[in-house]
């Protein structure tokens, strides 16, 4: 240790300030890199559940068509039976 990490302020030495500038730096980036990772995870999140929607309304809209085609042809098929 230098001289200067000796020297006191009312108390406080440049070593207590240094360890407690680094300390709360260390925090500060382990703070700041947990928050930027979830907020990632919450983008990833809602795309996935955007995408999911996405799918989800065409399968809708596939079986919408089917339940149309297969209506028709129960249509014709009882107006098949009707006509014998």
């Amino acid at each position: 240790m230098t001289a200067i990490e000796h020297k006191e302020l009312k108390g406080i030495t440049i070593r207590n300030l240094i360890v407690t500038i680094v300390s709360t730096a260390s925090i500060v980036a382990s703070v700041m890199t947990t928050y930027f990772q979830l907020k990632q995870d919450i983008r990833d999140i809602r795309l996935d559940q955007q995408t999911e929607h996405r799918v989800n309304d065409i399968r809708l809209k596939v079986l919408e068509n089917q339940e149309d085609v297969h209506q028709r042809q129960v249509d014709e098929l009882k107006s098949l039976t009707l006509k014998d």
